[in-house]
């Protein structure tokens, strides 16, 4: 039998946001992961210029890395301001509105990092 509680959210319950809260440190994990790989590579001896920032980003491993580091870092800022948005707007028209144009940004700036990746 379907029980209809109306039209409000329960926010109660076991695991409530344990998914969100999970995906933050998961993608933190992995963006701080590919931080420490770059900077490591880093500081390894020789001149930094260009050529040192395509060898770096040429190898395959690397691309891939740096492939889950910036979808790691377009859903890590999705699932924070959607938090924003969902404490914050209270008008329901404003707050998707709001929504939908942070996710066609995330999306373009996450196309546009990795085309400029795979542009190395």
């Amino acid at each position: 039998m379907a029980v209809n509680y109306g039209s409000k959210r329960i926010v109660v319950g076991a695991h409530y946001g344990l998914r969100d809260w999970l995906s933050q440190r998961v993608t933190a994990a992995l963006m701080a992961l590919f931080t420490l790989l770059v900077l490591a590579q880093l500081l390894l001896p020789g001149a930094l210029g260009y050529d040192r920032w395509a060898g770096i980003f040429a190898q395959q491993w690397m691309k891939v890395l740096s492939f889950v580091a910036i979808v790691s870092l377009a859903w890590h800022a999705w699932v924070g301001v959607r938090d924003v948005l969902m404490d914050y707007v209270k008008a329901m028209g404003m707050r998707l509105l709001l929504q939908v144009a942070s996710i066609v940004w995330l999306v373009g700036c996450a196309g546009w990092a990795v085309q400029v990746l795979w542009r190395l």
